[in-house]
This record gives C-alpha cells, structure tokens and sequence, in this order.
C-alpha cells in the first residue's frame, strides 16, 4: 500500500496502479490515471462525508482550478476567509454545500455552464492583480493594462 500524499489528504492509500521509479533525484512515483484517482476521491468526499475538513474543501477548490479569492469572490468574501476556513478546518454549512454542488457540476457531470462559470471568477480573480499602467495622451490619461 501506498499513501498518497501527492493530493493533500492524510487518508489515502493507494493499492495499485502506481509504480516506483528511480530518477536522479531519488525515487519517484508515478500514477497510472492520476486525473481518475482524483476524481474517485473527489466523488468519495463528495457522497461520503457529512461535513468536509478544510483539507477535503481545499482539494475540491483545487480540483476545479478555483483560487482562494475566486471561491470567496462568489459571496463578496476575501480569499483570506476561505484560507482561514480550510486552514481551521472550520467549513461553513454554506460553503461545503455549494463546492460539494458546484464540485459534481463542474468535474463529475462536466456541465459547461459552470465551468465558464467559475473560469469567469477566476479571470476576475486575474484582473484584479493585474497592474494598470496610465498614459498621457494628448486626450488625457488612459489606462493601459500591463
């Protein structure tokens, strides 16, 4: 059996479909369908688990490419909220119901909508890290975005 650290949950074991192989570095794993493992886990948290730990709702948030910031920009929240949730492992009601939903939408029944959904949170997410650049024109300032 192999523990499966490699997707941040301390409970995972693996008993096949991996294979141990020397590199220069050192010994290394290799997952035969790591995209399938993570969505058997994901399905497993999912359908399994009453109340998510923060692990389990950072793994999910991580599955579908969603950032802190895009998560908590859905109900007006700062990325750093959802960072103390998953780092206290205090997930509220609220939040494990929509990411156990948007999760099932997103990964599982592969419903388009929501995965321009959340790609939108996170080009929002995106745009407002950017740096903007301001230019003298001979019709004023302009923003340039860099």
């Amino acid at each position: 059996m192999y523990k499966y650290i490699g997707c941040g949950l301390s409970n995972i074991y693996l008993e096949n479909g991996y294979n141990f192989r020397d590199t220069s570095y050192g010994k290394a794993v290799s997952i035969a369908d790591a995209e399938g493992l993570h969505k058997a886990i994901g399905v497993h948290i999912i359908e399994n688990r009453p109340k998510l730990s923060g692990a389990e709702f950072r793994f999910l948030r991580k599955e579908m490419d969603m950032s802190q910031s895009s998560f908590g920009n859905m109900f007006e929240l700062q990325g750093q909220t959802v960072a103390i949730w998953e780092k206290a492992g205090k997930i509220p009601r609220f939040a494990d119901l929509i990411i156990r939903t948007v999760y099932l939408e997103n990964i599982i029944n592969e419903n388009p909508k929501i995965s321009q959904f959340i790609n939108r949170l996170n080009e929002m997410d995106k745009k407002a890290k950017r740096r903007v650049v301001f230019k003298e024109t001979d019709r004023g300032w302009v923003p340039k975005v860099a």
